[in-house]
């Protein structure tokens, strides 16, 4: 029995960690590439779904899979994105800048 309720969070685990990185990757989908922006919508999410999997109990042994299921909503993000409004890019901010 514990093992189909472990089977159950994983998966739970898995289809939020897609669902929280698919707004993250549809936004850094449109940043330059190895910005702040760009590496703040990376890892942004993972405190996230680390404190779910704490809080859940879920087993260290689902991390390779849950790290699976953040990159498939990091890359399905920015595909929606890319196919939506085509590879547009947001302007960088910098602290030179004058408004």
């Amino acid at each position: 029995m514990e093992f189909f309720l472990d089977f159950e969070l994983t998966v739970l685990l898995c289809l939020g960690a897609l669902l929280i990185n698919l707004p993250f990757g549809y936004y850094r989908a449109g940043t330059r590439k190895l910005s702040w922006q760009w590496f703040l919508a990376i890892h942004l999410p993972v405190p996230l779904i680390f404190i779910a999997r704490i809080v859940s109990g879920v087993s260290w042994e689902a991390i390779p899979f849950i790290i699976t299921f953040d990159l498939t909503g990091q890359l399905l993000g920015g595909m929606l994105r890319t196919a939506l409004r085509g590879p547009q890019t947001v302007p960088e901010l910098t602290a030179d800048e004058e408004e």
